[in-house]
């Protein structure tokens, strides 16, 4: 008690100066007629009052007699006001797309529980902003370590789906699990395929982190293309589509670079990389093997060799076979066709030939495997290749590869690349 002497004064009297009230004295309904009253303007305070303002600050004296104990005295002044912060304008909402409502609990009941509590909080009175939801979801709850995300456009598919969730139904748009705190990050960057036109138009619109990273690529591209990057992923008047592949090959590879510098914004980065195909190109950005301009180089020129000398004289297709059961197929087509990719145990891309890959497509049909042709003509990953080799050994002589800063993966080998090895064949 010594030290917290006269600390309950002090609370009262800051809660009076507050509100502006001199609170009225407990359990004291006489003055003491020990105190001479009418010798100053001192008077005891049997109501709660007023307590009188102008232009000076409240101060008033707080006195603490303990029986053989801490003598304390403090004059307390009313701080001056405040000014009124003028709010910061926050980021603008979404309009349109899918958004994330992320939910994490302790248990895998209560996390059902929760989902199930939240859709039916967000339907039962005035809709709020799905983005509002997902940005408190994720800034404002403890992180736990049983997880659930619910995609939705709206406020009606993420209720949905958090009803479905939390009823125990399956629903493909909550993906939930386990965290796992001891896993580590690693950046996967695809080939060809995965593009759609307009792809990274919203993101240069609504993040200024892609933004600046995406026209530095396109500042690196300019001076190996004659078209803008911007241009095609707004799909301007008189841009190339991305049908080219010396289009979609460097706007995909800088739509990747570009993503790659949003996520390390948000805090996420990675322990490794690995690319697929050309993706390996902004792996090598990414990782630090090759600068910006470089990698703009490599995916530019090479594609460009591609158009010019392989376009028209091949095809590819994605076919769901294991690759030893892919091989018996290709036996009589030996030298036509190739095992271009294994993707997965039953996922593997055949590259040669159209003819022969038409062929095949109608065998693996009538055994009803599924199997789709890729939207390219050439071969990709095969001994077509090998014809623009001592091309593109001239043309990217000047390219420097350095050690990487963040582990690059092999997807031949599978084991970590010495990346001052890398060369354009």
């Amino acid at each position: 008690t010594q030290s917290a002497a006269g600390v309950a004064g002090i609370i009262k009297m800051v809660m009076a100066m507050r509100h502006g009230t001199l609170p009225r004295t407990l359990h004291a309904t006489e003055p003491s007629s020990h105190i001479d009253w009418s010798g100053g303007t001192v008077r005891l305070v049997t109501e709660n009052t007023g307590w009188a303002r102008d232009d000076r600050p409240l101060r008033a004296a707080v006195s603490s007699f303990g029986i053989s104990g801490t003598n304390a005295h403090a004059i307390l002044e009313q701080a001056a006001p405040a000014e009124e912060p003028v709010p910061a304008a926050g980021p603008a909402l979404p309009t349109g797309g899918t958004l994330p409502w992320i939910l994490s609990a302790a248990a895998p009941s209560a996390l059902r529980e929760q989902a199930a509590n939240l859709g039916a909080h967000v339907t039962s009175g005035a809709a709020p902003h799905p983005a509002d939801v997902g940005h408190t979801l994720i800034t404002a709850r403890s992180v736990l370590e049983h997880r659930a995300v619910a995609l939705g456009a709206d406020i009606g598919e993420l209720a949905d789906a958090l009803a479905a969730f939390g009823a125990g139904e399956s629903t493909g748009q909550v993906v939930h699990g386990t965290a796992d705190t001891d896993g580590r990050t690693v950046f996967v960057f695809p080939g060809q395929g995965s593009q759609w036109a307009g792809m990274g138009a919203e993101l240069l619109d609504t993040s200024p982190v892609f933004a600046e990273r995406f026209h530095a690529c396109a500042a690196a591209l300019a001076p190996c293309t004659d078209w803008d990057l911007v241009d095609v992923v707004r799909q301007a008047h008189g841009a190339p589509t991305l049908d080219r592949v010396d289009v979609v090959q460097p706007a995909t590879w800088a739509v990747m670079v570009s993503l790659a510098e949003l996520w390390r914004a948000h805090g996420v980065t990675p322990d490794a990389v690995i690319g697929h195909s050309q993706g390996e190109i902004a792996a090598a950005v990414v990782s630090g093997a090759l600068t910006l301009d470089d990698g703009a180089r490599v995916v530019a020129l090479r594609s460009q060799a591609i158009r010019r000398v392989l376009a028209g004289a091949g095809g590819m297709m994605f076919v769901q076979v294991s690759a030893a059961e892919a091989e018996q197929c290709l036996t009589p087509h030996a030298g036509a066709v190739s095992v271009a990719a294994i993707n997965g145990p039953r996922s593997v891309v055949l590259a040669g030939t159209p003819e022969t890959l038409d062929a095949l497509q109608a065998e693996f049909a009538a055994r009803d495997l599924r199997a789709r042709r890729i939207a390219v003509d050439y071969a990709s990953h095969t001994a077509q290749v090998e014809r623009i080799e001592a091309e593109l050994l001239d043309l990217l002589a000047p390219v420097a590869p350095r050690a990487a800063r963040v582990p690059f993966h092999s997807t031949v080998t599978g084991a970590t690349l010495d990346t001052t090895g890398m060369d354009a064949a």
